[in-house]
């Protein structure tokens, strides 16, 4: 029998309040209250903590304070990947952010979902879809990417934009729902 927390891993659907998955979630909030705390303290520091928390995180990149994840172990920051203030990433499974991506403040970058049927969404079961952010990508603050959505390399996501679909290498989206309207 699978556990919640493998059942969450692999995108299918999970019980949010299963004890293991509790228990990382309050790690999480303990360790991001302490990595917001960390804000005056050096790269180095930061990058220690970083390194501690998530998945994996390359040379060079930055992740400023304050910042939100669901569990951290399931976010992956390539090399000089920049993340600035105030983003949030619900990380109930994989989310891999290339080498170079420069991502605005108040990004939020959702990987959770729920069931579309209201009995769906009221037996309590959520499941999560990967989002995959491709190298020297470009999103502007305040944008919204939704579960499952892959962004190309190069791509641009204009300010304010909610990425509801996959965004092609080397296209600029922008909108609510973000449409192309170009090339990088």
């Amino acid at each position: 029998m699978r556990s919640e927390k493998q059942k969450m891993l692999a995108g299918e659907p999970y019980d949010p309040s299963d004890a293991e998955l509790q228990a990382d979630h309050v790690a999480a909030k303990q360790w991001a209250q302490r990595y917001n705390a960390a804000a005056v303290e050096s790269p180095q520091v930061r990058g220690a903590l970083l390194r501690e928390r998530l998945g994996s995180v390359g040379e060079g990149a930055v992740l400023r304070p304050p910042f939100h994840c669901d569990y951290g172990y399931n976010i992956h920051l390539g090399a000089r990947a920049f993340l600035n203030f105030n983003c949030v990433i619900l990380d109930v499974c994989e989310v891999r952010i290339g080498d170079g991506t420069q991502i605005g403040p108040a990004v939020q970058i959702y990987a959770a979902d729920h069931p579309r049927d209201p009995a769906g969404r009221a037996s309590g079961l959520e499941f999560g879809r990967p989002v995959r952010i491709g190298r020297n990508v470009w999103i502007g603050g305040g944008a919204i990417i939704l579960p499952g959505v892959t962004v190309g390399d190069d791509a641009v996501v204009g300010a304010g934009s909610v990425v509801t679909r996959d965004v092609a290498a080397g296209a600029t989206v922008a909108g609510n729902p973000a449409r192309a309207i170009g090339k990088a």
